[in-house]
């Protein structure tokens, strides 16, 4: 059947409350993602429905210089949180490992907004000779569940290395320290801290070469009203434009010592 131009017309008439209605959705971006990574993300232990760490000011930082409203949200665990972004009832997951499985539903910006190093740390005495992540091999290893490492290195390690998996870092560390592994694959700064927290710091040692490095992406959801060219573009502008401007090492090293600080502090909220 032939349209008339002006019942083609009539038509995009028609739509344009429509379209002004969605736009008009946009007046913050809700950020969630995981709630137990510090020092990049955990949970306020004041205010347990928002997320604090490296990202969160780095991403206030971001939103400031953009001017737009963002709030930095407790979304469930690492799984929940990516549901809630996929859904659209948040925006951004702030800390997304690429997977090409998740085009579908979410768009990345590039380039990553962390790349983490994961480093081997071993007592100081160790014997154990690394350059490589194929020098680990017939040593026993441990790595904690809340470690994001890269799909090409736990592929990797499921079928060269013989990793034990504990719920957190400081069992790990303890049993490094037992003497009942060999090393433990813990990131740069989370380790840092752990070791300082646990007073293992004169005990243990991080060897300097990464064994994985993998990139922590902002994720936007397909389903976000807020999903659009000039947002995916300022934000691809200012993670290019990060890793000179020294905000995220600052950011680093504050909420360090921010988490080591808490970490020292009686129990009292959970932070998980």
């Amino acid at each position: 059947m032939e349209l008339r131009p002006w019942t083609v017309l009539l038509g995009f008439t028609l739509l344009l409350p429509t379209l002004s209605l969605a736009a008009g959705k946009c007046d913050r971006l809700v950020i969630t993602g995981s709630p137990d990574a510090p020092p990049l993300l955990w949970r306020d232990p004041q205010d347990p429905t928002h997320l604090i760490g490296a990202t969160a000011d780095v991403l206030q930082q971001v939103a400031k210089d953009l001017d737009v409203k963002i709030d930095l949200l407790y979304g469930g665990t690492r799984a929940q949180a990516l549901d809630e972004v996929r859904s659209g009832r948040m925006d951004i997951l702030a800390d997304a490992p690429l997977n090409i499985g998740e085009l579908e539903t979410l768009d990345y910006i590039h380039p990553a907004l962390v790349q983490t190093d994961y480093l081997v740390w071993t007592r100081k005495d160790s014997a154990l000779a690394y350059t490589t992540a194929a020098d680990l091999h017939g040593h026993k290893g441990a790595v904690s569940e809340r470690a994001r490492l890269s799909r090409a290195f736990e592929a990797f390690a499921g079928q060269q290395l013989t990793l034990q998996r504990f719920p957190a870092l400081t069992p790990a560390f303890q049993k490094l320290l037992l003497g009942e592994v060999d090393y433990v694959l813990a990131g740069r700064y989370s380790g840092m801290a752990m070791a300082q927290t646990l007073g293992m710091s004169t005990d243990l040692v991080a060897r300097e070469i990464p064994v994985d490095q993998p990139g922590l992406y902002l994720a936007i959801s397909h389903n976000s009203a807020c999903n659009d060219p000039w947002l995916r573009g300022q934000l691809a502008k200012k993670m290019t434009e990060l890793p000179g401007s020294g905000v995220a090492q600052a950011a680093l090293q504050r909420n360090l010592e921010r988490w080591k600080a808490q970490l020292q502090q009686p129990v009292g909220t959970p932070t998980k």
